[in-house]
């Protein structure tokens, strides 16, 4: 199966499990990021209402992250560990440990960066904003770092050792577990700024009820969006059709 390659992702594991789920939040990761930053340089002080939304929006984030990570933990790394055990070595095993704990390293950082935002948006100033953006580059380091090991070596190694069905089993848990009240966000989250190809492929991965919502919801989400993000360009750019 051809697998997504898009911008920003670091390797692209072949074989015959779809990793379109997974790629497409990792770009969706790096974009939000790539905004964060952008925004935190460029937003100007006097703008409280724009650093209110950035810090409510960089709320939406770390949920996002958080539960992408506790859905990883609970239902992904324990199959993995399991098709490891039966069809792999050692050295896999160790790689799957180490996705934990990398997840248990990003905690810490993206708490800072909550407390960093709030402090923005209650005492706007030079120092406020230059804590900010180092914590920023921070965690654009780390988290980079880790999805890079995963896109590396974890996904491949899932296409050598995880059979269809286990797959499978993986994806209907991780769907299982999102909130329904998240859903027109996480539609207009996931799609912004992917590729007319890409979007496509999702599309066809997510089905059709998906593509549906996505017409109803991404004009909403896009104007939300540009009050959060007015002054991080390419904004424009990712959020046309």
């Amino acid at each position: 199966m051809k697998q997504l390659d898009l911008p920003g992702q670091t390797h692209v594991a072949e074989g015959p499990l779809d990793h379109t789920g997974m790629y497409v939040m990792h770009h969706a990761f790096r974009r939000d990021l790539a905004r964060f930053a952008a925004a935190a340089t460029a937003t100007p002080l006097g703008e409280p209402d724009t650093w209110a939304a950035l810090s409510a929006r960089w709320d939406r984030f770390t949920h996002v992250l958080h539960e992408h990570h506790h859905a990883e933990d609970t239902h992904y790394w324990p199959v993995l560990h399991a098709a490891v055990s039966a069809r792999g070595t050692n050295a896999d095993r160790a790689e799957v440990t180490a996705m934990s704990d990398e997840h248990a390293e990003i905690d810490p950082a993206l708490a800072a960066l909550t407390d960093a935002f709030r402090a923005m948006g209650e005492h706007p100033c030079d120092d406020h904003r230059h804590a900010l953006e180092i914590r920023l580059a921070g965690l654009r380091e780390l988290l980079g770092d880790h999805l890079r090991h995963e896109e590396t070596v974890v996904l491949p190694l899932v296409q050598r050792v995880m059979t269809e069905d286990e797959m499978a089993g993986v994806e209907l848990a991780i769907q299982k577990g999102y909130r329904l009240r998240d859903t027109p966000f996480m539609i207009g989250w996931v799609t912004d700024g992917l590729p007319p190809a890409a979007l496509e492929r999702f599309f066809a991965f997510s089905g059709g009820p998906f593509k549906l919502l996505y017409a109803v919801v991404r004009r909403g989400y896009a104007r939300r969006e540009q009050r959060a993000f007015r002054h991080a360009d390419p904004l424009g750019a990712t959020l046309s059709p």
